[in-house]
């Protein structure tokens, strides 16, 4: 019987200490609602949500984005074609003169197909680069293969003759996944269509 007398002894006790934290956080809210209005209060959390907001836009977040390129150990990679020459896992490869996006030749495809996983669209933008090799131009379809995951690997921006507002099928900013299964997209394959036609001087 004790216990329970002595939990009953302590009641009042918990109670005042309730009744005291109450008076208080009262006393406190009612005086800082009688020095803040309501506009002041919304500005306070407005201007706190856009904040937060604009938090992943910082430099910080994006310091991934803008590293440098990784410096490989592995030896340059050919293609073993003298009239294709120069490392396709690179960006300085000829093909990839309107390039803008991750190289398939880092995901396991190659420069013109797609990594296992993924599909190509058939939706594409076009560039002309010059081949060292033989001196001429090629028209290059650049091909998105979607459905895989992105890792952000090889990332190339080339952007050589990008016309983007004026001429949209040689825009290379937009993802061009269309008629595909997903439009997640993965990485860029550089197909080689034909010879550009001589230009006129």
């Amino acid at each position: 019987m004790t216990p329970k007398r002595s939990m009953v002894e302590n009641e009042p006790s918990q109670r005042k200490a309730v009744d005291d934290f109450d008076r208080v956080t009262e006393r406190l809210l009612r005086g800082f609602a009688s020095r803040t209005s309501r506009r002041s209060m919304l500005s306070v959390i407005g201007a706190f949500l856009a904040g937060g907001s604009a938090f992943p836009l910082l430099p910080v977040a994006r310091a991934s984005e803008g590293s440098p390129p990784e410096i490989k150990d592995d030896p340059p990679q050919t293609t073993g074609n003298p009239q294709d020459p120069g490392d396709p896992s690179t960006c300085e490869y000829w093909r990839y003169c309107g390039m803008n996006g991750s190289l398939c030749t880092c995901y396991g495809g190659t420069t013109s197909t797609c990594p296992p996983g993924t599909e190509m669209s058939q939706v594409t933008w076009i560039g002309t680069c010059h081949n060292p090799a033989d001196n001429r131009d090629y028209i290059i379809s650049y091909n998105d293969c979607c459905g895989g995951v992105a890792g952000g690997r090889c990332q190339c921006e080339r952007n050589e003759g990008d016309r983007g507002v004026v001429r949209p099928t040689k825009d290379n900013e937009i993802v061009w996944c269309f008629g595909t299964q997903s439009q997640s997209y993965t990485c860029t394959t550089a197909i080689i269509l034909g010879t550009a036609a001589a230009s006129k001087r």
